[in-house]
């Protein structure tokens, strides 16, 4: 049987790293080894199948406290290992001792556990992986590769944990149900079985490949339609793509997490965009007509004259598209004053004939409402 795996060790952590210490160590070492990072690189591959892994272990609470105990040949899951998630465990199994089955649901997924006298086939894991994606790929969709690390059937024993020419046996102590039951007054409280972890058969004989555990690592590869509307943050749920379940159950799901790169012009906020549009003293002060950028291409936008500095102007539905189809959001433009930061002579004559024939104190008003007198300004 393989030794077992010192999955604190795989991850750079200690026995006592809590779980956001793990996912930081496992994001940053994923993101070293990534097979998009080191294509062609079978060690690079390998060592990411490893930390996926680890990782896969040390950040379920419940896994993690199987691994710890050494329960099976590496710590979790499989026909070889108590797999938590396999287990449908607690107060619905209380009702449904007391009862006779009438436990209420759960209220989610099934995820597998002791019905009708043995167990059922669990429900595959969940997987979750992340996606880099330009700000225009968010904005219109698109197709994009992903590399996710996931498990399939050992190719040995298909899946049994059994070596080849052997099948696992029927657990005599829960003879097959998978749990015990103990009485506590008028409970009875089902517990894992302590011989076989929960999975219904022990393995006399494992297989050499696997050890035992029914599964290989592997790093699956697909192509993902990411919808238009996406955001920084957005989490896109593909129903039966996570990992298989064990002994025939139904697949898991995989969420896909997208990041969003900036864009030079666009800035998002929340279902709309925004954007700083400069104009000129002369534009702000007598109007123009201008051209501003869309998503599209441009359009034109009317400025009033006297527009002061943080003008908003909005185009409805010309923003990015809202996911589930509800239309699209707008395009806020806010007016910025061009103040060049140094004047010609020509510009300085201007704007001192300006100034002369725009007399006044435009602060008169604010010292007025203050109680200063007649808003002359100190110093002046």
């Amino acid at each position: 049987m393989p030794e077992r795996p010192d999955y604190y060790k795989v991850l750079g952590v200690g026995k006592n790293a809590s779980e956001d210490e793990i996912k930081k160590a496992y994001r940053k070492l994923a993101r070293q080894y990534h097979p998009d990072r080191n294509p062609g690189d079978k060690r690079a591959e390998e060592r990411f199948k490893e930390l996926s892994q680890a990782h896969d272990v040390l950040s379920d609470p419940e896994k993690r406290k199987a691994y710890d105990r050494g329960a099976g040949p590496f710590g979790f899951g499989g026909p070889g290992g108590f797999d938590p998630s396999s287990f449908g465990g607690g107060f619905s199994d209380i009702l449904s001792n007391l009862f006779g089955g009438a436990g209420g649901a759960s209220g989610g997924r099934s995820t597998g556990g002791v019905r009708g006298g043995r167990p059922q086939a669990a429900r595959g894991r969940d997987l979750e992986t992340e996606v880099s994606l330009s700000f225009d790929q968010a904005v219109k969709g698109a197709q994009v590769p992903l590399a996710v690390p996931t498990s399939q059937p050992c190719p040995t024993c298909h899946g049994t944990g059994a070596k080849p020419g052997t099948t696992p046996k029927v657990c005599p102590v829960c003879e097959g149900r998978g749990v015990e039951s103990q009485s506590q007054g008028i409970f009875s409280i089902s517990q894992p079985c302590s011989n076989c972890h929960g999975s219904g058969t022990i393995i006399e004989d494992p297989c050499p490949t696997c050890g035992g555990s029914g599964a290989q690592r592997t790093v699956r590869r697909l192509r993902v339609n990411i919808p238009a509307g996406v955001r920084e943050g957005s989490r896109i749920r593909l129903a039966g793509k996570g990992e298989p379940g064990p002994q025939g159950g139904q697949a898991g799901d995989l969420f896909v997490i997208t990041h969003v790169a900036d864009s030079p012009v666009f800035k998002r906020a929340g279902e709309n965009l925004e954007i700083e549009v400069p104009l000129s003293i002369p534009e702000a002060l007598r109007g123009a007509v201008v051209e501003v950028p869309t998503l599209e291409g441009s359009k034109r936008l009317r400025v009033p004259a006297g527009t002061k500095h943080g003008t908003v102007q909005r185009i409805r539905g010309e923003g990015p598209p809202r996911l589930g189809g509800k239309g699209r959001g707008d395009i806020h433009y806010r007016f910025v004053l061009d103040v060049p930061a140094s004047l010609s002579r020509e510009q300085s004559e201007a704007v001192e004939r300006l100034s002369e024939v725009m007399n006044g104190n435009p602060r008169a008003k604010l010292f007025a409402q203050a109680g200063g007198g007649d808003g002359a300004e100190a110093g002046r």
